[in-house]
């Protein structure tokens, strides 16, 4: 397994501004998503809109994952069985996330998609209809949102691993991962730094991730 960087070790950037914003951001929205939910009644109207700035958070992530900075992209991380058996048996990874790091990211993207696609279309028949409700057949909306529920509870199933996880690699491994997602910035090779990255993908993204936020609030936009 790989050993703890020494720490005269020059720290290079690794995680970008833009994604280290959609980190907290999203951080800061799940969590709210999960109070309001769990307070009910007329939060019900805060938790939709927390749901639907998540929706437009990952859009971003997706996009950025495509063309994004070195360590955003996921043709950098993605969890091949190659380098999963690698990293299993001992094999250094670099910088960036491991195998199976990156199977949470993307097991954690997955959920939440279909947290906010299932959300916008949900109907609980007491406090809370979807904006998007309208558009699928009402039993099919029913049994959405009682899958949403289920996810709900897996959700917190991943974030009590996720947080388990950042515990061990601290205070075990001696990885810092909360600062170096704070800071962008870890120990390493200077030839393996992130570059930066043209402003107009950077514009692009974040041009994305707002129409999704303005279409799943407004479902009037596309005639439903």
């Amino acid at each position: 397994m790989s050993q703890p960087a020494s720490p005269d070790a020059t720290e290079i950037p690794v995680w970008d501004g833009l994604l280290r914003a959609f980190h907290w951001a999203l951080v800061a929205l799940v969590g709210a998503a999960i109070a309001t939910a769990l307070a009910g009644g007329d939060w019900m109207a805060w938790h939709a809109r927390a749901g639907q700035a998540i929706g437009a958070l990952l859009v971003l992530r997706l996009s950025w994952g495509l063309w994004g900075s070195r360590y955003a992209r996921f043709t950098q991380f993605w969890p091949t069985p190659a380098r999963l058996i690698g990293y299993l048996r001992g094999r250094s990874q670099g910088l960036g996330h491991n195998p199976l790091g990156a199977l949470s990211v993307l097991a954690v993207l997955g959920l939440l998609l279909f947290q906010v696609g299932s959300g916008l279309v949900g109907n609980d028949e007491i406090a809370f209809t979807g904006p998007w409700a309208g558009a699928i057949d009402e039993d099919l909306s029913l049994k959405l949102t009682s899958w949403h529920r289920l996810g709900a509870k897996v959700l917190y199933g991943w974030i009590a691993l996720h947080l388990a996880a950042i515990a061990l690699h601290g205070v075990v491994r001696r990885h810092p991962l909360l600062r170096a997602m704070w800071t962008g910035r870890r120990p390493g090779d200077p030839a393996a730094a992130a570059s930066r990255v043209p402003f107009w993908r950077v514009g692009l993204s974040v041009l994305l991730a707002a129409a999704a936020g303005v279409v799943a609030a407004s479902p009037g936009l596309l005639g439903f």
